[in-house]
């Protein structure tokens, strides 16, 4: 007999679907897939994860805060998909039914992109 699957817990690197609702103002609202940045201990201690949430809207081609990311698995979506670096958010990944996105794992260099972006944001200049 074989054992139950392995639960499920997002890894840093790893993209995700979350729900970020509710929103105000410029936040994302709904579902969106959102770049992981804590690590898989924390995840799975807290409950929690933290991470930046992703977009296809172009309207975040320009935005000095904002870069694009590729899908390492094959698939091409229509449109880019942009990291938000200026809207770092936690959320309780269970409670806003966090499930695994099919890009998958591997974009730890996208992750310190997006936290360099978040240093700037946040680190008063010398």
């Amino acid at each position: 007999m074989a054992g139950a699957p392995p639960l499920w817990i997002p890894e840093r690197g790893e993209i995700i679907f979350i729900n970020h609702s509710p929103a105000v103002g410029d936040e994302i609202p709904d579902t969106h897939p959102m770049l992981v940045a804590s690590t898989r201990a924390f995840n799975d201690q807290t409950g929690l994860v933290i991470g930046l949430p992703m977009t296809h809207s172009g309207r975040h081609e320009d935005n000095l805060f904002a870069f694009k990311i590729q899908n390492r698995n094959g698939t091409t979506p229509p449109n880019p998909s942009y990291v938000l670096g200026h809207q770092p958010k936690s959320f309780d990944w269970r409670k806003r039914d966090g499930r695994p996105h099919s890009w998958g794992k591997g974009y730890v260099a996208e992750v310190d992109q997006a936290l360099a972006i978040v240093d700037q944001i946040c680190r008063p200049p010398i």
